[in-house]
């Protein structure tokens, strides 16, 4: 565990005292809190920022300290957090209310960017119809690693719009894609607009 310098991490008064509570109310020893992200869209991204319970800590996380709190920052995505602000805003009972703004596009990849401008215009609004949702996770030498929410969790149909919908759209406009990669638990999921065939 290394404090790193070079990330800049703020929090605003109201998200410091909210944080500095959770801790105090929390039965177990905290070593500090992790951001991370946990997903992204042509919006940006979704953070979330979680307790890190002592003895639990990732080692490769870097650390920054900031008003008094130690913040672990999820190794894997340390430049996409660099520069974020945390803000807290009461809306309400059991809701978060954590704010974030994050500075840093959601893809540096040129082809990722293409492929999430494609999600976002036309393969999300069409699959929205059934409660469904696709994100895109990730993309690496023409592989693309997906994962699909909603109604498509579970789906009986998820296959076939995958291979039959979103590769075709895909792999038509950009030629460099080989292989798209469902990391969906489908065996998960709940509430699929279509129930899994019987066999």
């Amino acid at each position: 565990m290394t404090t790193d310098s070079e990330i800049s991490l703020s929090l605003s008064d109201s998200a410091v005292a909210k944080l500095q509570e959770v801790i105090d109310d929390y039965p177990e020893e905290v070593a500090g809190l992790r951001l991370k992200i946990v997903g992204r869209s042509g919006d940006g991204f979704e953070h979330a920022l979680t307790l890190v319970e002592k003895g639990y800590e990732h080692e490769d996380d870097p650390v920054v300290e900031v008003s008094g709190l130690r913040i672990y920052i999820e190794a894997e995505n340390r430049e996409q957090l660099d520069g974020v602000r945390v803000n807290y805003t009461f809306k309400g009972e059991n809701i978060s209310g954590l704010e974030f703004e994050n500075p840093n596009p959601p893809w540096s990849d040129p082809v990722a960017v293409m492929i999430q401008r494609i999600f976002d215009e036309q393969v999300n609004p069409q699959i929205a119809a059934h409660g469904g949702v696709i994100t895109l996770l990730d993309y690496q030498d023409g592989t693309v690693f997906i994962e699909m929410g909603g109604g498509c969790a579970g789906c009986g149909m998820a296959d076939v719009t995958l291979k039959q919908g979103v590769e075709v759209a895909l792999k038509e406009a950009i030629p460099e894609i080989k292989e798209i990669v469902d990391t969906t638990d489908h065996a998960a999921g709940t509430n699929p607009y279509y129930e899994p065939s019987k066999k």
